[in-house]
């Protein structure tokens, strides 16, 4: 029968070959990027006056290169996201003309970020019109304050390397607000700023703020190198920052610069928003770029900074991406422009590391002290011994979530994973300086391997690297087999081998029923209570459950996002009430009652372990590897 069927089916098959539609043949590549002289600068002006409705408006003009097909590209590749999520959406009303006469333009069949227009012999300027509708939920045009991504504010001409295509550029801003920006500029009235020639590349890694209450403070880098902390608020109070949290700013730098050698900059401006209308959960939030950060942290990052634990190491991690992201960038994520897509295999160094980095520079320069650290550490270590995704899915695979997850709502974190190249990034580079020092006789570690990837040579572009660049460096420092060292971590389906940094630099991730003030914030920030690491769920205060262990004992017992708890044990729900539930260690199941999908019903819960929060403790015995690697410098 079954050999009958499979016959009869393949005879089916063939019988359609030939006989139906065929695929339409596809239309002329774009123009492949070229690294050539670009004859001709770019004049691009953009009014950000509109913040009635949000509107940008963009007059532009480009010279012609040649006549006949001419391709325009709205940038779609963002180098923070590493993905396409500048949408060309968000462009309207775009008018062309040619030498001052209107002509048509049509969109590619294929690209939709490509405008094709007919030049004709003998023109000479290319001149745009257009607006830029920004996102109401991106607060990019505010009477206060004004932030201007100039990836969005532009288009320009395919089959030139970004690099090769200069630029001059004008800002028309709403009245009184001071501008910062990496780029030189100068003031051409009192609402208007002229800026000087830069490429296209280097103009789009420049984003402005323009803000009403505003403040600069110098936190290092002495003249050759100056840093700037560049404050932005919704309000003059948020300003208030006092000499010792002035002070660690300037440790901060200080110690990145002991660490990774000398400055890939010229000047650096650590850019903080101090905005509960850009931070409304109270996290933050930052993109990185070569001579400037963008930090959007909390109202009272300053003002109370007790209550930003999770918010420490975010101006650092930003400091240490014109290192390791912008001066050095993995191969597969440069791109000549910012409409050609890349990849991201080495996300793991070019984030992780970062990510890594935060953490250890946080702690000397004491934006942290040792015991938030640790709780820090502690929060990163309980989130990769607890991801049941990594039985499918491993750390490898999880640097392509940038370019499918970006924007997309994930309903299981844990199982699903997303971009966890970040936390577990942490514990991999652990393992590696714990690694470094075990090899050495604790002579050697992780510093040794920044000042010899990251140092700075003559070369003026960034410089690419590649994982056998990667794994040649660790050599450098202590000779071993760190392509296999590393797979480990890359490809490992064990959460044992995952975490196993912690053991190697003395210390352990354990369990107890006091939650400490670093994962109190956390929860804080996400709006929920979190029992992720006892009956497995995050619930908000009104009942309703934000995220649900995969496999974990909820999960088990039939809930899931969405799902929303009315009773616990007979009694009105409240988190109070849940807390108390899960702490005695009890033979019988947890009791409540939730609507699921309209329907009442009552669901146990069955678990017995209490309450469980992650903490580090000593390994006694071992080298304290840990300790020694979060020493100031």
């Amino acid at each position: 029968m079954a050999l009958a069927l499979s016959t009869l089916t393949a005879e089916i098959a063939a019988a359609q070959v030939g006989s139906g539609p065929t695929a339409a043949p596809m239309p002329p590549a774009l123009p492949t990027p070229s690294d050539r002289s670009f004859h001709g600068v770019i004049e691009l002006a953009v009014n950000a006056t509109d913040t009635d409705h949000q509107v940008f408006s963009v007059h532009e003009t480009i010279p012609v290169q040649a006549p006949g097909d001419t391709v325009l590209l709205y940038p779609e590749w963002e180098t923070a996201s590493h993905a396409p999520t500048a949408t060309v959406a968000e462009l309207a009303g775009l008018a062309i003309s040619v030498d001052g006469k209107a002509i048509d333009w049509r969109r590619d069949p294929v690209n939709m970020h490509a405008f094709h227009i007919d030049v004709p012999k003998g023109s000479s300027s290319i001149t745009l019109d257009f607006q830029f509708l920004a996102p109401a939920q991106a607060h990019l045009l505010r009477p206060d304050m004004v932030i201007v991504p100039w990836q969005r504010v532009l288009l320009y001409p395919a089959g030139w390397y970004v690099r090769d295509i200069p630029v001059i550029a004008t800002l028309a801003l709403p009245p009184e607000l001071t501008s910062f920006t990496a780029l030189s500029f100068h003031a051409i009235d009192d609402r208007a700023l002229g800026f000087q020639p830069a490429t296209l590349e280097q103009l789009v890694d420049a984003p402005v703020y323009a803000g009403r209450y505003t403040r600069r403070i110098m936190v290092g880098g002495g003249a050759a190198e100056p840093v700037a902390l560049d404050l932005l608020a919704d309000a003059k109070e948020a300003l208030a920052v006092t000499r010792p949290e002035v002070d660690r700013i300037r440790a901060l730098v200080d110690q990145g610069l002991k660490t990774f050698g000398a400055a890939p900059y010229r000047h650096y401006d650590s850019i903080v928003t101090l905005s509960d209308v850009l931070s409304p959960d109270g996290g933050g939030g930052g993109i990185e770029h070569l001579e400037e950060g963008e930090n959007n942290l909390p109202a009272a990052y300053f003002t109370h900074a007790a209550e930003q634990l999770n918010n420490l190491d975010l101006i650092a991690h930003e400091f240490v991406h014109a290192w390791n992201g912008r001066w050095r960038q993995p191969a597969d994520l440069w791109s000549p422009t910012f409409n050609q897509p890349v990849g991201g295999s080495l996300l793991w160094v070019y984030e992780g590391q970062s990510e890594f980095w935060g953490r250890v520079l946080a702690a000397r320069a004491g934006l942290r002290d040792r015991r938030q650290t640790l709780d820090k550490l502690a929060m990163d270590a309980a989130i990769v011994a607890n991801r049941t995704g990594r039985r499918w899915k491993d750390l490898q695979d999880s640097t392509n979530d940038a370019v499918f997850m970006a924007k997309h709502h994930i309903a299981s974190p844990d199982w699903q994973r997303r971009e966890d190249y970040y936390a577990e990034g942490v514990l991999l580079w652990l393992d590696v300086d714990a690694r470094l020092r075990q090899l050495s006789h604790e002579e050697r570690g992780i510093d040794d391997f920044a000042r010899i990837f990251f140092v700075k040579d003559s070369t003026p572009l960034t410089r690419t690297y590649t994982y056998r660049d990667v794994c040649d460096a660790l050599d450098k420092v202590a000779p071993d087999d760190w392509a296999t060292f590393l797979d480990r971590h890359l490809h490992t389906h064990s959460a044992d081998e995952a975490i196993a940094g912690l053991a190697r630099a003395g210390w352990k991730l354990v369990y107890n029923d006091t939650p400490t003030e670093t994962f109190r914030q956390d929860e804080e920030e996400s709006g929920g209570v979190s029992f992720d690491y006892s009956i497995g769920l995050r619930i908000e205060p009104d009942g309703t459950i934000q995220s649900v262990q995969w496999e974990g004992p909820a999960f088990k017992a039939g809930l899931s996002p969405g799902v929303k708890v009315l009773e616990v044990g007979g009694q009105p729900f409240s988190t109070r009430l849940l807390s108390a539930a899960v702490k005695p260690a009890s033979s019988k199941p947890l009791r409540i009652r939730a609507d699921i999908g309209g329907h009442k019903r009552v669901v146990d819960i069955d678990y017995q372990g209490g309450p469980r929060y992650p903490h580090l403790e000593r390994i006694e015995g071992t080298p304290d590897r840990l300790s020694a690697l979060l020493d100031a410098r």
